[in-house]
């Protein structure tokens, strides 16, 4: 997904949630302006590991949707602008194989792997994984 411009930008779990649900108190007005941005040049992800992530939030009572879990991701990835990144094999091998020292989280993996293998920013509050960015193996917005 190399193309002249800016870098995709891949949205962690919480913040494509936080996006749909319009909880702009958790952005900040840089991350706000680089998401529409993204969104107009297409190139704004969010991984297939984050709608498993959703379904077990809401399958464990932490988050509540409405209608179902199944239309709101539905109504979710249809965003204007956002597109889904999916599990390749690239992005499978990848998540085994992250350079440096970094946690098992199965979802965190895939969402490191997916975007090192797509060269996109991560948006995340995630400290491990801006933590993991700050060694140099990862991007993070």
């Amino acid at each position: 997904m190399s193309s002249p411009g800016p870098a995709p930008l891949l949205l962690d779990t919480h913040y494509w949630i936080w996006m749909q649900l319009g909880e702009a108190s958790h952005f900040t007005e840089r991350m706000l302006k680089a998401i529409r941005q993204a969104a107009a040049s297409g190139s704004l992800l969010v991984s297939a590991i984050s709608v498993w992530e959703l379904g077990m939030l809401e399958a464990k009572g932490r988050i509540r949707l409405k209608p179902s879990c199944e239309e709101w991701v539905k109504e979710a990835l249809a965003a204007p602008g956002l597109a889904l990144a999916p599990i390749t094999p690239e992005i499978a091998l990848e998540s085994s194989r992250l350079p440096g020292l970094f946690h098992g989280d199965p979802a965190d993996r895939i969402i490191v792997a997916t975007a090192r293998r797509t060269g996109a920013q991560l948006m995340t509050r995630d400290r491990e994984l801006i933590q993991y960015g700050r060694k140099g193996h990862l991007a993070i917005f």
